[in-house]
């Protein structure tokens, strides 16, 4: 099941990157991607490029950094792991050489014990970050909280997206749609061209209405709300939504104001847009290998920002623990758009590599990002997870 879900959020991604092309873009070339052509097609060249160009393929906001820059100091003591994958030994040079990593980053209490860039990266090169953004939409649905702009996770989400009154989202709460168990029947198999994540969100259906919102207020229950998860890309680009509606203004504007600038980040991020605009709330923010490092930094020190909390009290704690079955053994599940796994870790995790893997009690965080031959797959996943824990046993 897991192998279907993450493959199926894939395709979604790569379909929500299609239509929201830039205008008139560059002919493509041996780097550049064609606009408009779907990610899951782009060659290693234009994946080593594209990843950390999209502003040059498709419309993008930026969120902002402030004056000031959160310190990540080097560790006095650095680690070069090694381990054994696949009847081989392997080093960090051999792994980042084969699964095409652009940038490994280990955190440990802070300071860096491990900093790498590779396909020609550089320390200053955004990256994007595929379905990593939901972690990041999730964390705003939290300081909207805290700000008094959202009521609070039971309240309903017609209240933040009225369109939505008279749907199968009639009832749904803002923590329903966080556990991605809305009840609303959606259809993920990217095998199907007639699938619901094949169709929803590509193009403006109803003048005024969000592109995504109009498709989705067609959709009927499929079940309870609450009951069930169902691994639903359009959703998160619901959240990203009324995030922006509750605050009055752009979710990019907003990100800046609660986590870059506060936070102090290294360079301004950029954000892809849907063909109305608006920020996808589930996909491609772009940002520095260090400032992946300070948004799990940021969730792993309680979700404070310059000395105040941006968070509610313990909300970093429930959107990491499992608030949800997702069809995997316990203890793994789904919290709030965050990965449960039965490591003891929570992670943010995007296609083609891009992940934040923290365990909170070594205070141990492990950034990749990668540019894999294919969105996801069994091989690569166990490559990943046998790198990361041999990050972990070296930063004991």
């Amino acid at each position: 099941m897991m192998r279907r879900m993450v493959s199926t959020a894939a395709f979604g991604a790569a379909l929500l990157l299609v239509g929201c092309a830039t205008p008139q873009a560059p002919a493509p070339t041996a780097e550049r991607p064609a606009a408009g052509a779907s990610i899951l097609t782009w060659t290693p060249a234009q994946q080593a490029w594209g990843y950390r160009n999209i502003e040059k393929i498709l419309t993008v906001r930026t969120i902002a950094r402030g004056t000031r820059v959160h310190p990540l100091p080097r560790a006095g003591r650095q680690i070069e792991p090694t381990f054994t994958h696949a009847g081989r030994t392997w080093t960090v040079d051999d792994y980042m050489a084969a699964y095409k990593v652009s940038g490994v980053l280990v955190l440990k209490d802070g300071k860096i014990l491990l900093e790498r860039y590779g396909l020609g990266r550089g320390p200053t090169e955004r990256w994007t970050s595929f379905s990593v953004a939901k972690s990041v939409t999730s964390t705003l649905v939290g300081a909207a909280i805290q700000d008094g702009y959202i009521k609070g996770l039971e309240d309903v989400v017609t209240n933040y997206i009225p369109e939505l009154r008279g749907s199968g989202y009639d009832g749904v709460t803002v923590r329903q749609l966080l556990m991605m168990s809305s009840g609303v029947k959606w259809n993920e198999d990217y095998t199907d061209p007639n699938s619901d994540v094949a169709r929803a969100g590509g193009a403006i259906l109803e003048a005024g209405v969000n592109p995504i919102v109009s498709y989705m207020r067609r959709l009927p229950r499929g079940n309870p709300p609450g009951t069930k998860f169902t691994y639903n890309t359009g959703e998160t680009d619901l959240v990203g939504i009324l995030v922006s509606n509750a605050v009055g203004k752009p979710i990019s504007q907003y990100a800046s104001e609660k986590l870059w600038k506060p936070y102090g980040m290294e360079r301004d991020a950029i954000w892809m847009v849907d063909p109305a605009g608006h920020e996808r709330g589930g996909c491609c923010i772009s940002m520095t290998l260090r400032d992946y490092g300070r948004v799990g930094q940021f969730i792993l020190d309680g979700g404070r920002a310059a000395g105040r909390a941006v968070l509610p009290p313990g909300w970093t704690t429930e959107a990491t623990k499992v608030q949800i079955g997702n069809g995997q053994p316990a203890p793994a599940g789904y919290g709030y758009f965050w990965w449960i796994r039965p490591n003891g870790s929570y992670e943010a995790s995007g296609i083609f590599g891009q992940s934040i893997t923290t365990f909170p009690e070594d205070r141990l965080i492990v950034v990749m990002n990668s540019a894999w031959p294919q969105a996801t797959g069994r091989e690569l996943s166990m490559a990943r997870t046998a790198f990361v824990e041999a990050v972990r046993t070296a930063a004991r």
